[in-house]
């Protein structure tokens, strides 16, 4: 387990298109491995990743961010993709890339982690299951895009 470097820039950039694939969400990946770089690396990043090996070999990531809750009144993490390669799925990597956020939220006095995952994803859901994850079947998520966000944004 380590930290994302500017290096791993194009590695993590492929496992963002290695895991739209797998979803079958290819076609909505508009970020370029450049885009990636500036997010995770630039002068201010806002978002976060960090890379599981296997033997000095990369085999999965998680990229993240700092968000905030109103209720909790703390900081937490969403975990806004996480995936490992086929071939290395069952070697724990899923879970120490889930523990190593743990550890910073319980270090840094975080009030939560969370993510999404699709309906679907039946293994990824039973995995989670086993971690204690909570589902939070009551909450929706809505999303603005496009010209729909440009619309509202108009308005202001």
């Amino acid at each position: 387990m380590r930290a994302a470097t500017p290096a791993d820039a194009a590695l993590i950039h492929q496992f963002i298109l290695d895991l739209a694939d797998y979803e079958k969400l290819l076609d909505a990946v508009e970020a370029t491995q450049a885009d990636t770089a500036a997010a995770l690396f630039g002068e201010r990043p806002r978002a976060f990743a960090d890379i599981a090996e296997i033997g000095g070999e990369p085999v999965g990531f998680a990229l993240w961010f700092y968000n905030y809750s109103t209720f909790v009144g703390r900081h937490g993490i969403y975990l806004e993709d996480l995936f490992v390669r086929p071939e290395a799925r069952g070697s724990g990597a899923g879970k120490a890339l889930l523990a190593n956020l743990a550890k910073r939220c319980v270090d840094e006095g975080l009030g939560r982690l969370e993510w999404s995952v699709l309906d679907w994803n039946a293994p990824s859901i039973a995995f989670y299951d086993r971690l204690g994850a909570a589902s939070m079947n009551e909450w929706i998520i809505r999303r603005l895009t496009g010209e729909n966000l440009r619309a509202l944004a108009s308005l202001f």
